[in-house]
């Protein structure tokens, strides 16, 4: 049976709060329900005209940012006629005048399951305003995409920042619904939080088993197997080597123009990973033996094909 997400059990089973107040919505082009239908077309039928506003996090609420660095603007929705607002513009957090529309905030994101993926940070401050300001946060919770496994290294205090707002792990194992109460608990927030749970989500599972369809989050985490290596490969965004980005593998390939993958191969060859098989020569752009497969297996499952370049 499929998994249940936040959106579908919050439209099964309305709550009492949801049949008063004004309701502004956190979406983008991922939060959609089993059959695709997305939630701001949902909400929008459900509440009429008391969703008063949207809000959109980094990419953009229909992910047409595909670059890190450009911000999204403020808009209007065409055919709600209620503003739409950026919480990656000139603010990074929704301001006072943004929630004087509204008295419920209700998130429907698609989190990655990794620490310095930016929709946590949003959440975070969304959950920080609401509180300061008195309004209603309501998480409608989706299933992690790589499981509930936790592994990697524990952000230091002192390095927080918009893609790493608190001390987790990096690939941190939880719902954005667990996160969001995590948050509001360990930060001492004190929002008014509620989180419309999953049902028969397990930590075992990854995304292939939720029986979901997968609209990417990102632009350039186009595929679960893309999610699945994210948190790993992410972290060559500090290096002088590409992740890929920009190619039709993000993340599922690394390397740079300097690179002699002969010497590379060998090199990973004497580490004699766990559950790594490496093939080289690869052809990649139309050049043949500049790079080769890592074939990682974790638990029998294919975690990740990388190509080194």
């Amino acid at each position: 049976m499929k998994v249940q997400t936040g959106l579908e059990g919050f439209l099964a089973r309305p709550p009492k709060w949801a049949a008063t107040g004004r309701v502004g919505l956190l979406c983008n082009q991922a939060s959609v329900d089993s059959r695709y239908r997305h939630a701001r077309s949902l909400l929008a039928k459900h509440f009429g005209r008391r969703l008063t506003a949207i809000f959109s996090p980094q990419h953009g609420i229909w992910g047409e940012q595909q670059d890190n660095m450009v911000e999204s603007p403020h808009g209007r929705d065409p055919d709600l006629g209620i503003p739409v607002y950026s919480l990656y513009a000139d603010v990074r957090r929704p301001t006072e005048e943004m929630l004087d529309h509204i008295d419920t905030l209700v998130v429907d994101l698609q989190e990655a399951g990794c620490r310095v993926y930016t929709f946590i940070t949003t959440l975070f401050s969304c959950l920080e305003e609401a509180a300061r300001l008195g309004k209603k946060v309501v998480v409608l919770d989706r299933p992690n995409p790589v499981g509930g496994l936790m592994e990697g290294n524990v952000l230091q205090e002192e390095m927080t920042s918009f893609v790493g707002v608190w001390p987790i792990p990096m690939r941190h194992g939880l719902t954005l619904g667990e996160l969001a109460r995590f948050f509001n608990a360990e930060a001492r927030l004190g929002a008014d939080l509620e989180v419309v749970p999953l049902r028969r989500w397990r930590r075992k599972m990854l995304f292939s088993d939720t029986g979901l369809p997968w609209v990417p989050p990102s632009p350039n985490l186009p595929t679960p197997d893309s999610a699945l290596v994210y948190p790993g490969q992410v972290l060559l965004e500090g290096t002088n080597l590409s992740e890929g980005r920009g190619t039709t593998r993000p993340f599922e390939l690394f390397g740079a123009p300097w690179i002699d993958p002969a010497v590379l191969h060998r090199a990973l060859g004497r580490c004699r990973l766990p559950g790594v098989v490496l093939v080289y020569p690869f052809s990649f752009g139309g050049e043949t033996g500049h790079g080769f497969f890592k074939f990682a297996f974790i638990y029998g499952k294919i975690l990740g094909a990388f190509f080194i370049f």
